[in-house]
This record gives structure tokens, C-alpha cells and sequence, in this order.
């Protein structure tokens, strides 16, 4: 596999497409989206559910392959159409990081572990993983709740134990889909300066899929999804259309 190139985009799309289905039961998710989201760049997302928003995440993320169009990962390429140019899930595990809706936490290992069980997938040895869960959970402001399970921490806790995980192998992309959807307006702000603070201070380009329009001042940068088109918006600061 080719070295990723450290100060590329972290992530470069062009002219991508998906449609699922063909002839009359044709449906077209994507039409012809491109973006490019810098290193250090925190961009938010918005769109009307069924505007492609989660369908371009997922095309992103290496799970869903476009049915056209190319991706390049820091600077790497990685995607000619439904073709892909490298080991998606090594790839994946390697430089994308990715936080859900939901945390996800696995419910029988404690914080710590579910940060240090990212690393050892990529063989870090067991000391140094801990040692990095650990700074990791320090950084975003949960260290002292390392050995906790997580059905002992509050939503806010849990989501930053996911971002933590999603930290651990020092992706150059984060893809967050609707990561404060289940929090309520102060924790889920509070989720979302942790993701500006991951871009701007760790250099990752960090993408967040969701409708809270509370949160525009966090973002660089908007792009607006509709009928699977992207539009950069020129008004951050517009109101979101619901």
C-alpha cells in the first residue's frame, strides 16, 4: 500500500454517483457530488432526510461503493467508480475514523478498553495502546472515567468515548454521522467543539453529517445536500432548511 500523503486534502471527491436499482426502478442517490475537506478543516453537512447525505458518507467511508465517479484519500486514491484501489477495510482501519449516531460502545468492556481494542485490531502492542486510550480519554475531557462501563456514563460521556476510539490510529479523516442526535442541545454543543477542537488542533479533516442548526458557528464550512447535489452555502450563518 502507498504512504498517504500528509499534507494532501484529507479527502478529495469527484463527479461521484450512486444509483441503486435500474430501468424503471432507477433511483439516483448521488448525482454528481465533489468536495474536497482539508487537514486541519472541521465541514458540516445538512440536507432533508433522503437528500443522499448518509449514501455520500458511507461512499466515503469505503462501505458503499459509487456506482461512478473517484475518491482520493489523503492524496491517495482509493476509488474509480465501484472499483476499489486498496484494501478498504485495512485502509479504513487505518486512516478513516468514524463515530455514529449511537456510540456503539461495546457494553462489556469499560471505556479504556473500547479505545485500546481499536489499536489492538491494528497490532499496537497492549502497553502502548493502553497508554494512548488513555491520553486519548484525557484529551477529550474523560480520563477519569476510564474504567467505567458503559452503561455507568452519561450519553455526552459515551459519545466522547466514541470519538475517542475513532481517534485512536490518528485517522487523517473522521466522518460523523448525526453524532449529537440523541443528546440534548447543551452535551450535543459540547460533542461538537470536540470535533473542531480534534480538527484544528490533531490536523484531521473531520466531515459531520446533521440538522443542528444550533451548532453553525463550529464549522468552517457548510455544504448543503439536495436531491443528491452538493452545494457549498455562501451564509453559514443562513438558517439550515429543514
Amino acid at each position: 500500500m502507498n504512504v498517504v500523503v500528509s499534507d494532501a486534502p484529507a479527502i478529495e471527491v469527484t463527479n461521484l454517483r450512486k444509483v441503486y436499482g435500474q430501468g424503471h426502478t432507477e433511483v439516483v442517490a448521488i448525482r454528481a457530488a465533489t468536495l474536497r475537506i482539508g487537514r486541519g478543516e472541521i465541514v458540516g453537512l445538512f440536507g432533508p432526510s433522503g437528500s443522499g447525505k448518509s449514501t455520500l458518507l458511507t461512499a466515503m467511508a469505503l462501505i458503499n461503493p459509487p456506482t461512478a465517479g473517484r475518491i482520493a484519500i489523503g492524496g491517495q486514491p482509493v476509488m474509480d467508480g465501484p472499483r476499489a484501489l486498496v484494501d478498504a477495510r485495512a485502509f479504513r482501519r487505518q486512516h478513516i475514523g468514524f463515530v455514529f449516531q449511537k456510540p456503539n460502545l461495546i457494553p462489556f468492556l469499560t471505556a479504556l478498553e473500547n479505545v485500546q481494542v481499536a489499536l489492538e485490531i491494528n497490532d499496537t502492542p497492549a502497553r502502548q495502546a493502553r497508554q494512548r486510550a488513555l491520553d486519548l480519554l484525557g484529551y477529550l475531557g474523560v480520563g477519569p472515567r476510564a474504567t467505567n462501563l458503559p452503561d455507568a456514563l452519561s450519553g455526552g460521556e459515551q459519545q466522547r468515548v466514541a470519538i475517542a476510539r475513532a481517534l485512536a490510529n490518528d485517522p487523517s479523516l473522521i466522518l460523523a454521522d448525526e453524532p449529537t442526535a440523541s443528546l440534548d442541545g447543551a452535551l450535543g454543543r459540547q460533542v461538537m467543539e470536540l470535533f473542531a477542537k480534534v480538527a484544528h488542533e490533531r490536523r484531521a479533516g473531520v466531515l459531520v453529517v446533521t440538522h443542528d442548526h444550533r451548532t453553525l458557528d463550529v464549522f468552517d464550512r457548510i455544504l448543503d445536500v439536495e436531491d443528491g447535489a452538493i452545494r457549498e452555502r455562501a451564509n453559514p450563518e443562513s438558517d439550515v432548511q429543514q
